[in-house]
């Protein structure tokens, strides 16, 4: 089986108020000029990178459709240009910079028609870029990502609950405290973490690489989310997009984990509200599907993308 092409390289973006040029990194696998409509992969975080989403590059093989698939690194992640500088900056880290930054990139690589394959809070992305109806979306995937973060709170703190009770009493001391710094506690999160982000031990080295990359420069987690995916304080903690759903008039699929904080109540109003609407929930999954069940993860999407 022939290796697909790569080809790497950065798009230059203006931001606002960054007060320095920036760019985008991104890594293709096949060839734009195929014909066939290439997956553009948008990875979670916010400020994380495209490395935990490699397992995607299984679908530009042609046992999954062998389209193109891009990967790119969204600013202040990965490649991509940091601004540790504006850690804090809640005017600065908006959701539009980052629909921004998506446009600026198909127009870099000249792409006009293009599927969208997000994960997590790139799934909530991917819904804000496809309830502005953009000409070129033809389909996209939505796995594991929550339509309000009320709903993706709700869900966390419930699968919190389930963990030992030291668990619980640590989370809570800190969060009292306000000390999210302590070992104490970043040991709790990655207890919560082996259960309920991704159930593989050990995990791939392309998680556990975009993980430490984030913990490296947090300054996009923190400012928009927070210390952690149950304790969320930054400026998306009131993000709400289900009035918007029904503006979404393309093929939708719809995934998620059983053991998943995007839970059932939390992505079901994507099903409801969007006629073209499929949803599959992984059995043995937590929120990272495409590596805990890759193979049927693989399939699912690849056939959802290459039908007619």
């Amino acid at each position: 089986m022939s290796t697909p092409i790569i080809t790497e390289g950065f798009a230059p973006l203006d931001v606002p108020g960054a007060g320095k040029p920036c760019q985008t990194y991104y890594k293709v696998l096949g060839d734009l000029t195929s014909g066939k409509v290439p997956i553009v992969v948008v990875n979670g975080g916010p400020g994380s990178s495209h490395g935990y989403m490699l397992s995607l590059a299984d679908l530009a093989l042609p046992s999954y459709g062998g389209a193109p698939v891009v990967f790119y690194d969204q600013v202040g992640g990965g490649r991509s240009t940091h601004l540790p500088e504006k850690n804090g900056d809640v005017a600065f880290w908006s959701i539009q910079l980052f629909v921004d930054e998506f446009h600026n990139l198909l127009r870099h690589l000249s792409l006009e028609t293009y599927d969208v394959v997000g994960h997590s809070w790139g799934s909530m992305l991917g819904m804000e870029i496809a309830v502005r109806q953009p000409k070129g979306l033809r389909k996209l995937v939505l796995s594991s990502g929550p339509t309000a973060i009320s709903l993706w709170m709700e869900s966390t703190r419930k699968l919190l609950k389930t963990l030992p009770q030291d668990v619980q009493d640590t989370v809570a001391k800190h969060e009292s405290a306000g000390t999210f710094d302590s070992p104490e506690y970043q040991e709790a999160i990655g207890r919560y973490n082996k259960q309920f982000t991704l159930r593989l031990d050990p995990w791939p080295e392309e998680v556990r690489k975009s993980f430490a990359e984030m913990d490296e420069d947090p300054s996009v987690y923190l400012t928009m989310q927070g210390p952690s995916e149950f304790t969320i304080t930054g400026s998306i903690k009131t993000w709400d997009i289900r009035p918007e759903l029904h503006k979404i008039s393309v093929p939708v699929l719809l995934t998620n984990g059983a053991f998943d904080g995007a839970s059932e109540a939390s992505v079901a109003p994507v099903f409801q509200a969007v006629q073209k609407a499929k949803w599959v929930t992984f059995g043995k999954s937590s929120h990272m599907a495409h590596w805990e069940e890759r193979e049927r993860y693989m399939h699912i999407v690849g056939d959802f993308l290459q039908a007619p």
